[in-house]
């Protein structure tokens, strides 16, 4: 907030407690050829109704002046003139601090005994499997899904495929620290033809049927450009993110219009740090929660 701004709300404020209270005292004040306390004001209802012309009550006006000593007394305490901070330093946010450190403290001991055991211990520990879903249904659920199964451009995490590898210490980071997903667009290096050949080059790595004379045509594109994130054969590179196009996981989808919108336009998925949200006795827990899906998954033989 500018200083101009700070002064008006204070000069504002201050100006509209003294006018309420120069308002209070006018309309109180006697004055002459004032009509007797028991004098009417002329005003009758239904024949029989009066209304009488009398003063408030002495203990009812003081009430009023003691609300407005309240509101200066309140304004030197508590910020509430611009950008005075008060005499108590209130705010808001500290107050928040407070709240948020006195919980830390109280549940710390609960994270703590969990802090030096390591994740794949964690991933079959039920009490730490517990905590992590709860941790996850509350962070993680609003994009990847309740079940952990994601959506369009969210990853399944339920499976066994990674974008940036599926160890330990590997979802652990990619959880505290972010990633950074880039495909970049290609629609101006093939051109529109090129796109749609690389595309259909792309199904059929994934085992789609395609076109095989038009798939030839995307190889020589997806060899020249793609390899180089995706590799040679099309099996990606976790150090990159780049995802392995030869299985049935996509997760922006496999068919041909969706395959040349990535191709052409790119893509730019982004998976937010918890680092400083969560710190890492949460992330681990969580982490280990994911892990433990994943393995039920693969042990189960389901995909």
């Amino acid at each position: 907030m500018s200083q101009g701004w700070s002064l008006y709300i204070a000069i504002l404020s201050i100006v509209n407690i003294l006018a309420f209270l120069w308002l209070l005292w006018w309309t109180a004040k006697k004055r002459p050829g004032d009509r007797a306390e028991s004098d009417t004001t002329g005003h009758v209802w239904d024949e029989d109704i009066t209304e009488l012309n009398r003063p408030m009550p002495r203990w009812w006006l003081n009430l009023f002046y003691l609300t407005v000593a309240f509101a200066f007394a309140y304004l030197a305490y508590y910020p509430g003139l611009g950008s005075f901070a008060g005499s108590s330093r209130w705010t808001s946010a500290g107050e928040h601090d407070a709240a948020v450190a006195a919980a830390e403290a109280k549940i710390a001991p609960v994270f703590a005994a969990f802090r030096s055991k390591p994740i794949g211990e964690l991933a079959r520990d039920p009490e730490a499997l517990r905590l992590g879903r709860s941790l996850f249904a509350n962070h993680c659920a609003t994009c990847h899904g309740s079940d952990a199964r994601g959506a369009k451009g969210y990853p399944n995490l339920t499976d066994a495929d990674w974008l940036w590898g599926g160890d330990p210490d590997t979802v652990l980071a990619t959880i505290l620290d972010g990633r950074q997903a880039a495909m970049p667009a290609m629609a101006g290096a093939p051109g529109e033809t090129g796109v749609a050949a690389a595309a259909v080059y792309v199904q059929k790595l994934s085992g789609q049927p395609v076109d095989d004379a038009l798939a030839s045509k995307g190889q020589a594109h997806f060899q020249t450009i793609c390899a180089a994130c995706h590799g040679p054969e099309g099996k990606g590179n976790p150090m990159l993110g780049a995802p392995n196009l030869t299985d049935d996981v996509w997760l922006y989808g496999g068919d041909f219009a969706t395959l040349t919108a990535t191709i052409g336009n790119g893509r730019n998925g982004q998976m937010p740090a918890h680092r400083t949200l969560l710190g890492e006795d949460r992330v681990r827990l969580a982490a280990a929660w994911v892990l433990g899906q994943s393995a039920s998954t693969a042990a189960s033989g389901a995909h």
